[in-house]
């Protein structure tokens, strides 16, 4: 499948082409920690998400909700 991540930074638009989930988390990530805005990964289907959405989708709850349930469970 193809994954476009899309990016915006001030008045300029980028798009890189991957061709695997991760890479394309990766780059998506990365783009966000450099200050770029609006980051979007597009699968092949037209679905946009997130960068978060899509690391959710893939490993589930993040540690930092299995740390708060754990908490409300002590």
């Amino acid at each position: 499948m193809n994954f476009t991540v899309s990016a915006r930074l001030s008045a300029r638009r980028f798009a890189y082409q991957h061709a695997s989930v991760l890479a394309a988390l990766d780059q998506g990530m990365s783009l966000i920690a450099a200050g770029m805005a609006d980051v979007t990964i597009t699968d092949g289907n037209g679905r946009a998400r997130t960068p978060a959405a899509v690391y959710q989708s893939l490993f589930g709850a993040g540690l930092a909700q299995v740390r708060a349930v754990q908490a409300q469970a002590a």
